[in-house]
């Protein structure tokens, strides 16, 4: 199906000003679009609401907390960790994860602004 554009004339102006938003906004937007991609998966937005709400977790809290292999928690931590959503820090033995200053904001905002605290009111 071809879709056909029936306007009789472009608001040049409009699209001129909507154009400069798109350049002054798009690495935010990119950065959004990797944030939503990730938490479309049950357990990563659950990990990320974990360690959002208790700052951060280790790997083995994770696993008790969700009802799943430490592996399992593992490879989705990876997956965070690799788009630069979560940072890990170590003491001793055991490794920490937390949100990382330049995702924190936004994935706060997601997760409070969302279905997520409509949830929690209720």
């Amino acid at each position: 199906m071809e879709s056909t554009c029936i306007r009789a004339l472009a608001d040049e102006n409009q699209i001129s000003r909507c154009k400069n938003k798109i350049e002054n906004v798009g690495s935010d937007l990119s950065d959004l679009a990797t944030i939503i991609g990730l938490i479309g998966n049950d357990t990563r937005i659950k990990i990320l609401y974990l360690i959002q709400s208790e700052n951060r977790l280790c790997v083995c809290d994770l696993s008790d907390i969700l009802g799943m292999t430490v592996p399992a928690i593992s490879q989705q931590l990876r997956k965070l960790k690799d788009r630069g959503i979560i940072s890990s820090e170590r003491e001793g033995t055991v490794i920490y994860y937390s949100l990382t200053e330049k995702y924190l904001e936004t994935v706060m905002s997601v997760l409070t602004n969302g279905t997520i605290k409509n949830l929690i009111e209720q």
